[in-house]
Formats: C-alpha cells, sequence, structure tokens
C-alpha cells in the first residue's frame, strides 16, 4: 500500500460529510436532510451549490487515488473502488437534472458497495460483512426512492458508510503491516554485526 492512500482515504469522507454540512446551512430554511438528498445540495438552482459539487468531485478523485495506491484489493477490489469514484466525479459534473446523474449515481453506490467484498480487505469476511451491510443499506435507500421519508437520511448513511469504509481499510492495512514490520527489524538487529559478542583474546 501506498503512504498517500491513506491521506486520499482520510479525506474522503471528511469532503462528503463536511460538504453536505456546509452546503446544507446555506440552503432555505425549508430544506429537510432527513427527506432532501445530497443531490439537492448540487442541484442546478441549489444555494451555492459548488460546495456540494466540490464535496463530491473530492470524494471521486479521492476514491480513484485509493483504488490506485491499495494493491491488496486485488484487480477486482480496486477496480470497483475506481468505478465508484468515477461513477461519483460524473454525478458532480452532472447535477440534477442532468440525464447522466441517476444512472452515474445508481453506478457508484452500486460498485462501491460491492468493492469490500471483492477486496477482502481487512480480511475476506469482514469485507463481506461491510458488503452486506452496504447493500441492505442501498436496499433501503431503493425503498426511500419511491416515496419514502427518509430519503436523506438513507441516501447519507449509505454515502457515509461507503467514504468510511476505505479509511477504515486502509488504516487496518497499515496497522498490520508496522506490526509485521517491527519483530522482522527487531530480528535483524539481534543478527547484525554489532550484535556479535567480541573475540576472546589472542593468545
Amino acid at each position: 500500500m501506498r503512504n498517500w492512500a491513506i491521506a486520499s482515504a482520510a479525506v474522503a469522507p471528511v469532503a462528503l460529510i463536511g460538504g453536505w454540512t456546509w452546503a446544507q446551512t446555506q440552503q432555505p430554511d425549508g430544506f429537510d436532510p432527513m427527506s432532501d438528498t445530497i443531490s439537492a445540495l448540487a442541484a442546478r438552482g441549489a444555494q451555492d451549490r459548488w460546495i456540494m459539487t466540490t464535496g463530491l468531485l473530492v470524494l471521486g478523485i479521492c476514491h480513484v487515488v485509493t483504488a490506485a495506491g491499495l494493491p491488496e484489493a486485488g484487480r477486482w477490489g480496486r477496480l470497483l473502488l475506481a468505478i465508484g469514484g468515477l461513477g461519483t466525479i460524473v454525478v458532480a459534473a452532472s447535477p440534477q437534472p442532468a440525464a447522466a446523474h441517476s444512472p452515474a449515481a445508481a453506478v457508484a453506490f452500486v460498485a462501491l458497495a460491492l468493492w469490500p467484498a471483492f477486496s477482502r480487505l481487512p480480511r475476506p469476511a469482514a469485507g463481506v460483512a461491510a458488503t452486506v451491510v452496504l447493500v441492505v443499506l442501498l436496499g433501503w435507500l431503493g425503498v426511500q426512492i419511491r416515496g419514502g421519508d427518509a430519503l436523506g437520511l438513507s441516501e447519507r448513511l449509505l454515502a457515509g458508510a461507503q467514504a468510511f469504509w476505505p479509511l477504515i481499510v486502509v488504516a487496518t492495512v497499515a496497522f498490520s503491516r508496522r506490526r509485521h514490520r517491527g519483530p522482522g527489524l527487531e530480528r535483524s538487529a539481534g543478527t547484525g554485526p554489532q550484535s556479535r559478542p567480541p573475540a576472546p583474546p589472542a593468545g
């Protein structure tokens, strides 16, 4: 894993949650985060829509960068994470009511829900469990899209969880790598020239 993947994974949830938190404060009094979507904050006609647009753009870039710097996730895990990031970038570039907005959002949500299982990180069982949770949240979002009262909440829970999971993965990988590297360094130090006992004096 590249060290910069840790930085990109850490920035992702900050960009998303910070973006929607700030953008919400700029909206008229009628805006309700429980029912109104994240996309509504970046939609054409929204107040200061550049805030959420920037947040989504940074989020998508972070996912692509993290995928590039995380070879431990395997080919399919990295590909799905990158697709999720690219889909998010298209969402940012195609604000509602653009025709590409909803398909791009769907692709991004599905790819980001599936990548944990395919990455098998931080462990295969944990990756599968994460995908199960994300798919359940995705299903709830699908139900809410059909006229539910908690559309905004369901989208924020799903998007927030998907933004945080890469950070959990890279943090776990980094900790595991450091833990396994430590004993090896100690053993190397113990067998180095300086650790050899002094030779007995001649004669």
